[in-house]
């Protein structure tokens, strides 16, 4: 019943969002920082956030009940143009909405703010990073969103097979796109880029700037190596709801020196079969019992990972990827070896709730891309989320068009 009402919740809470966007928190009192949606839309050339669901709903904690004074910044990528331009209103503005934990071993104060609205509106597609810094000076940041504006103006037609260039249903899936351009005016194919992720990882991220095929009012991305992915293996998970008894994939909960531990059961290697398990492609969802806020009143809790290995791995480094850890490589999610007790290990702070997570190898010399085979294995089967970005930029203009965005499954 446990892990029932893991996946039940979790899904209940994601299926209303699109992917998480790509975070990066830089001061180590800041954590958990969410946000809702990836993709804006442009709605009669603006997006101002009179419509809730065509907003970004931005939140983190900072991990004391001091109050600090936070200001956000946008800024368009990829772009020659000036903030008036893109930007509807002032550049600048602070956030004033913030509660104190309640009733927790750990004080934190929870800060909410949502963009774009009543005094900042954006005007134009493409890709966009919030920044929040303190204290008014733009150099001490401490945290980054990264979004889109899309302006819908090409269809895409996008399909995964598992009958790949490098094998036959074996650990790979090809994606295939096509990208329909009748609205555009282009006069070089190249004049279009297509980024493609998969579960909205950073490591693994294709950029494209040159179809197969070119045909009228239509391109076509076909049989390119560089749109085989990896297919890796469905997403481990854990559901840390509870203070008082062990949820899903939890073997005990714990409290010592005035913190709360989840500890996880140890994950094998795999033995190279695939098993199906329902999972959220790395996200995770905030949830406490016995609480009527979560975002206030969830504990923050020592949460330990530990995998079972007779000798450590001296030809790369292991990691646990997914949203819980903002898809980054890093130290703070990058495992130790034990030669003692012979496995890889991990401890981190975790606000409650259900996370996904996977087991992420990063070869020396591979810069910073990671494979699942070395643990987790990789599976034609295996369930994946891929997203296409279509940018376009004409001659002469000065940034690149979002003008399109498919998000779709493997399976």
């Amino acid at each position: 019943m446990k892990r029932f009402a893991f996946i039940v919740l979790l899904f209940a809470c994601i299926s209303h969002m699109h992917a998480q966007t790509h975070t990066r928190t830089y001061n180590e009192n800041i954590r958990t920082l969410r946000v809702e949606r990836q993709v804006l839309l442009l709605e009669n050339g603006i997006v101002d956030g009179s419509n809730p669901e065509n907003t970004l709903h931005i939140s983190f904690d900072e991990m004391s009940h001091d109050v600090h004074f936070y200001t956000y910044t946008v800024e368009m990528l990829h772009s020659n143009l000036l903030s008036n331009e893109y930007l509807q209103g002032f550049t600048t503005r602070d956030i004033t909405e913030y509660d104190h934990s309640m009733n927790t071993s750990r004080e934190y104060t929870h800060y909410r703010f949502d963009f774009p609205n009543e005094d900042m509106a954006l005007t134009q597609s493409g890709d966009y990073q919030l920044t929040i810094y303190e204290d008014g000076n733009p150099d001490n940041r401490i945290a980054q969103v990264q979004f889109r504006v899309v302006d819908p103006l090409v269809k895409i037609d996008a399909r995964v097979r598992t009958n790949t260039d490098k094998e036959f249903n074996g650990r790979y899936q090809q994606v295939d796109i096509d990208v329909n351009t009748s609205a555009l005016d282009i006069r070089d194919p190249k004049e279009i880029r297509i980024v493609v992720t998969q579960n909205n990882r950073k490591d693994n991220a294709v950029y494209l700037s040159q179809p197969t095929f070119v045909e009228p009012n239509r391109l076509r991305y076909i049989n390119q190596q560089a749109l085989i992915f990896e297919a890796g293996n469905e997403y481990h998970h854990f559901d840390a709801f509870s203070c008082f008894y062990a949820g899903y994939g939890i073997d005990r909960v714990y409290h010592e020196m005035g913190d709360y531990n989840a500890l996880l059961f140890p994950n094998e290697v795999a033995k190279g079969e695939y098993i199906h398990e329902f999972d959220s492609d790395g996200r995770f969802v905030v949830n406490a019992e016995r609480t009527n806020d979560s975002d206030t009143e969830a504990e923050y809790m020592w949460v330990h990972w530990t995998l079972p290995v007779e000798k450590p791995w001296l030809d790369g480094a292991l990691y646990i990827g997914g949203d819980i850890f903002e898809n980054e490589l890093s130290l703070r999610n990058r495992m130790q070896y034990d030669a003692e007790a012979k496995c890889y290990w991990l401890t981190a702070l975790v606000k409650q709730g259900g996370y996904d997570y996977q087991y992420w190898f990063s070869g020396k010399g591979t810069q910073n891309k990671t494979t699942t085979q070395r643990v987790d294995g990789s599976y034609w089967q295996t369930e994946n989320e891929y997203a296409v970005y279509v940018y376009w930029r004409p001659f002469g203009a000065r940034h690149d068009r979002l003008v399109g965005v498919k998000v779709f499954k493997s399976n």
